[in-house]
């Protein structure tokens, strides 16, 4: 058995440095990321289904999967695809998460002679929308099953892929899709990718997702602006209103300042997990060490607590300002949370913080906002032992585990709607430009991603050989 497993991961490698040598698999992100498949945009029903029927399909055909394209429970909303490679009835079934959507495409900003919808390698990265986030991701993994097929002719396992259009705009009928076709996506754990790593060369595993709620807040005093020469001094400003009570949710170094806001789950455990990531504040200058809850540690207020952020402000004109005083002010906020937090709570408690300080005038709101809840599983689960073990072997090296990532992904569809415990395997890294101009993969992050996965997937499902 020890001959015939060498034998398979020599032959493996190989199979892998074809994949590379060849350009199959540079090839296959290519074809991938041309799909100009922009689920915020309007009237994209046709691209985000050819994702599924022509981009992702002939993969999914030669690994040996059987697909289906759904329509979303939810009317207008873009389509799934479930594929399903089954082995046999007694092995464990593997269910993996991607999404073919993407963010918009910003096409000002990106460098000379590069637009998202091609790759181009430049300097060892390789440039494009959904290089990292996440066609590039999706890819590794599907790819990583067939050169394990192709070598060993089985996986040892069963393997589900669910496949949607629309992470990016909250993932809008997932969780209901997935309560409704529990017998279709059963399976014994979620292994997917998503977000970034820690750190470039060294593997990330976390355990669930922190949550994400989007709201507006907004003066309106009146239907037009006013002269700010006849008016000034003798009617509200909105903006200094909307100003005012946004510094109240805060102190001036971003410490929360609603009770409900702040979590109750830093735990010794969780605390232990976080005590063993690199330093946040030594790996990139960008942090500021001074700035969030003064008590904890940088990677304890991005992995174990929550944090406020305005995510756009608006009064008057900014492109072209007059002498006149606004009649509105808005701003867009977002409230990243962690497990413990009573997510009912979150606006009622800020309506009566405002209401209790005199902000009644300010207006909070939530329209087509996104909205993702908290997950996080146990770190003792025996697949994430089994996992974290393939990997580090695979590395040479201890991986960074998290107890959730500090974004956000639609992992309660998972865990809530499917009963599932859930391994995610990001296989991108923090400076990737993702939901920016000159997003890109690192070519050799991809490539090594590559081959961790298959040596996964191999050891696996030679457990059940």
């Amino acid at each position: 058995m020890h001959d015939k497993n060498l034998q398979n991961s020599t032959l493996l490698l190989a199979r892998l440095d074809n994949m590379k040598v060849s350009g199959f698999a540079k090839d296959w992100l290519a074809r991938l990321v041309a799909m100009p498949t922009q689920s915020q945009l309007p009237d994209q029903d046709e691209v985000l289904r050819d994702y599924l029927s022509k981009g992702i399909a002939p993969l999914l055909d030669e690994i040996g999967f059987d697909q289906k394209i759904y329509a979303n429970p939810i009317k207008n909303a873009p389509p799934l695809l479930v594929a399903h490679r089954h082995e046999n009835d007694v092995l464990p079934t593997i269910l993996i998460y991607g999404h073919g959507d993407v963010i918009h495409a910003q096409y000002e900003g990106w460098h000379e002679g590069l637009q998202p919808f091609e790759t181009v390698a430049r300097d060892g990265l390789i440039y494009g929308r959904g290089t990292a986030d996440n066609k590039g991701q999706h890819l590794i993994n599907l790819l990583a099953l067939k050169a394990v097929l192709d070598v060993q002719g089985r996986l040892g396992f069963n393997v589900k892929f669910l496949l949607e259009m629309g992470e990016e705009t909250g993932s809008p009928g997932l969780f209901g899709f997935c309560q409704a076709h529990k017998d279709t996506l059963k399976a014994d754990v979620l292994i997917s990718s998503d977000g970034p790593r820690l750190d470039i060369d060294t593997p990330t595993v976390f355990l669930g997702s922190r949550g994400a709620l989007n709201f507006g807040l907004s003066v309106d005093l009146r239907p037009q602006a006013l002269h700010s020469g006849n008016w000034g001094g003798l009617i509200a400003d909105p903006a200094i209103r909307l100003t005012q009570a946004l510094a109240t949710l805060t102190d001036a170094r971003g410490q929360l300042q609603i009770v409900s806001w702040r979590p109750t789950s830093l735990t010794p455990e969780v605390r232990a997990m976080i005590d063993l990531l690199p330093d946040a504040d030594t790996q990139e200058s960008i942090i500021d060490v001074n700035w969030g809850e003064r008590d904890l540690s940088p990677n304890e207020r991005v992995f174990g607590w929550n944090s406020f952020a305005i995510l756009a402000m608006n009064s008057g004109v900014p492109e072209a300002p007059v002498n006149a005083i606004s009649g509105s002010a808005q701003a867009t906020c977002q409230l990243r949370y962690v497990v413990g937090t009573d997510t009912d709570a979150i606006l009622p408690d800020l309506r009566q913080h405002l209401d209790h300080l005199g902000f009644e005038d300010v207006i909070i709101f939530q329209e087509n906002q996104v909205a993702f809840k908290a997950t996080r599983q146990d770190a003792n689960n025996i697949w994430v032992q089994k996992v974290v073990s393939s990997l580090e072997k695979g590395a040479g090296r201890p991986v960074h585990l998290l107890p959730n990532l500090a974004g956000s992904l639609p992992n309660e569809c998972f865990t809530q709607a499917l009963g599932l415990t859930t391994i995610w395997i990001p296989h991108s890294y923090r400076q990737c430009s993702q939901h920016a101009p000159n997003e890109h993969m690192p070519e050799r992050l991809f490539f090594s991603a590559l081959t961790l996965m298959a040596k996964l997937f191999s050891d696996l499902g030679s457990e059940n050989s």
